[in-house]
């Protein structure tokens, strides 16, 4: 593990194309699990021009029958939960504005040739939704136990979205991105080399005393987020480095569920295992194994027993138990990582269903995590449960 070097990781605000796809799939999943809280959920979002399109494949009491006939109303809920998603976000546009664009509703009954792998009968415990590989992570570099780079990226655009809804910053519109570069030394931020930002802005606000105002708007949200001991004279900022970026957000480019996995994840830091989270309900294991292996993996670092934990879990269709727990510290820890992967299932059981019940994942809890992150968020109640560190102790008295 190097200890001196420069690393970098973006984010993108809750205005972006693929975003906004992301944050209308999960108002869906949102939807169908207050209705039933075993719903199978797999909502993808096409946004381009004065569009939203939706297609996938749902199951649920109340919601749509095996022939694929709506229960009453529900349709129509469907059609309202996506606009007010756009709305809530800020688009009101030419290009695309929440109560003009065309909305198509593609959703059909799951596949009876998946629910009979994935639902529970008889003896046999309920399957996983899909194969696949997932990964979980944390590090000491931030409070919330998170990689630096990308834990700044994302702080970034929240304020600057914060400050375009309370009116403080009017010119600011709905899409965004944000860079952050870090130099590293003996594993510890120590300055920001390079910060970018782009947004995009009312006209007008690319010359003179405007461009100058949204410069020093977006330079004030940065010195709000970053420590001030990492930000110098030598720190580097492209603020809208094309120059102009009116035409932004499903306007200016299409954004499509799940193309912004690095984002809603590690940043880079960590590996990734390819699937994406949002649209899916909790029986999907690229969601819900995703989730509990980063609390795994925050509760180890949380427990003083590693500075950086990697952790992996793999499933395949239709079978409860994990094929394979790799933990891997990085050379940080203070404990054999084969005694970590031993332990974390007992504390655990990473079932589909062992991860949904400690978790409390079958509740309408999921727009709130498709923009700034799925991770390195403060739990509260019922939202972001795998964000506690209440394994410290146990995980402690285990080994």
């Amino acid at each position: 593990m190097r200890s001196n070097y420069i690393f970098t990781s973006e984010s993108v605000s809750e205005g972006h194309p693929d975003k906004v796809a992301d944050q209308i799939s999960d108002a869906i999943v949102d939807l169908f699990l207050s209705k039933d809280p075993e719903a199978r959920i797999a909502c993808e979002t096409l946004t381009t021009t004065q569009l939203v399109v939706l297609a996938g494949e749902i199951r649920g009491k109340g919601i749509m029958d095996e022939a694929g006939n709506w229960a009453p109303g529900v349709k129509e809920e469907v059609e309202q939960a996506a606009r007010a998603t756009v709305k809530r976000i800020g688009y009101e546009q030419d290009g695309f504005h929440w109560e003009t664009l065309r909305f198509e509703n593609n959703l059909h009954p799951q596949s009876a040739h998946i629910a009979q792998g994935v639902d529970e009968s008889g003896n046999k415990d309920e399957g996983a939704g899909d194969q696949g590989i997932m990964f979980g992570f944390a590090c000491d570099e931030t409070p919330d136990l998170m990689p630096a780079t990308l834990y700044y990226s994302h702080k970034i655009l929240e304020k600057m979205a914060a400050d375009r809804h309370s009116g403080a910053a009017p010119f600011l519109e709905p899409d965004a991105k944000s860079q952050v570069t870090l130099k590293f030394e003996d594993g510890k931020p120590v300055a920001a080399t390079t910060i970018v930002v782009s947004t995009q802005h009312a006209r007008g606000y690319d010359e003179g005393d405007k461009e100058a105002e949204l410069h020093a708007c977006v330079k004030k949200a940065i010195a709000d987020v970053i420590p001030a001991a990492l930000l110098s004279d030598e720190t580097v900022y492209h603020i809208n480095p094309t120059g102009s970026f009116e035409i932004g957000g499903p306007d200016g480019d299409a954004g499509l569920t799940g193309r912004k996995i690095i984002v809603d994840t590690y940043g880079g830091a960590a590996p990734h295992g390819g699937g994406a989270f949002s649209g899916k309900d909790p029986t999907k294991v690229d969601r819900s194994a995703a989730y509990v292996a980063r609390y795994l993996a925050k509760n180890v670092v949380a427990a003083g027993l590693a500075k950086r934990c990697t952790i992996q879990l793999s499933y395949a269709i239709g079978v409860a138990e994990p094929l394979s727990v790799y933990v891997d510290t990085h050379g940080t820890g203070t404990v054999d990582e084969a005694k970590l992967e031993a332990v974390l299932p007992q504390l655990v059981r990473l079932t589909p269903k062992g991860i949904r019940t400690h978790l409390g994942l079958n509740k309408p809890i999921y727009s709130r995590t498709a923009a700034y992150g799925h991770f390195g968020r403060k739990a509260e109640g019922d939202l972001f449960s795998w964000e506690r560190t209440d394994l410290v102790e146990k995980l402690k008295a285990a080994l």
